[in-house]
């Protein structure tokens, strides 16, 4: 699913990583651990293709995403990739349908299979009929929840996460990590930067930045 192969990146005359280079399956969850300052996000957002790395290759499905244009760029954010950033990233002053409803894909043209979508969702993650509530009136990690929904609302095949439980309690992260884990078992790869053991101890495979995979 996606070969990273050689990566390197710099801030001025910082070398962040080089040499980077790991393999993530299809429906596989890894974890990108390390200490603060590593790089975690910078490869998510490199992944993502919200960052460029200065060499180096991302092949997805064979492709080096890294090439792409601004064309490819967005059709690759839309159609196959989802993100759980930790303030996660909704939009407050709308509804929570209002959120799942932008996360539908365009093939669903008939609104009732949508709501119905949205509906499922929201059960999934213990929100069920909250869907008229305003994102601003819910707590962090009843936010986390919406993001979580608007995920499996628009079923991307590659989800990066970004320490998506480092605000969240004990019940909050769990929820977060079943759904995750539900995804990648599913056949969604999973990479997600974290500092949390739970959440490492959850996944198939564990990249330290900077150093080899174990």
């Amino acid at each position: 699913m996606i070969d990273i192969v050689s990566l390197s990146k710099n801030f001025g005359p910082r070398t962040l990583w080089s040499g980077l280079s790991t393999t993530v399956g299809k429906g596989e969850m890894l974890a990108l651990v390390g200490p603060s300052g590593a790089g975690k996000s910078t490869l998510l957002n490199c992944i993502g293709l919200l960052d460029r790395p200065n060499s180096g290759e991302i092949r997805f499905e064979g492709e080096d995403i890294t090439r792409f244009g601004r064309r490819d760029t967005r059709r690759f954010r839309r159609e196959t990739l989802g993100y759980l950033f930790q303030n996660y990233a909704l939009m407050e002053n709308a509804t929570v349908r209002e959120n799942l409803e932008i996360a539908t894909r365009p093939r669903r043209s008939a609104r009732g299979r949508a709501n119905s979508d949205i509906a499922e969702a929201l059960d999934r993650v213990g929100l069920a009929g909250r869907g008229d509530e305003k994102v601003h009136h819910l707590s962090g990690g009843e936010q986390q929840r919406v993001a979580l929904a608007r995920l499996i609302v628009k079923e991307p095949a590659l989800v990066l996460a970004d320490e998506p439980t480092g605000a969240l309690d004990h019940a909050n992260a769990t929820a977060v990590v079943d759904v995750l884990r539900e995804m990648s078992e599913a056949g969604c790869t999973v990479v997600v930067a974290t500092h949390d053991d739970r959440v490492k101890d959850r996944c198939d495979a564990v990249f330290t930045v900077g150093a080899a995979r174990s």
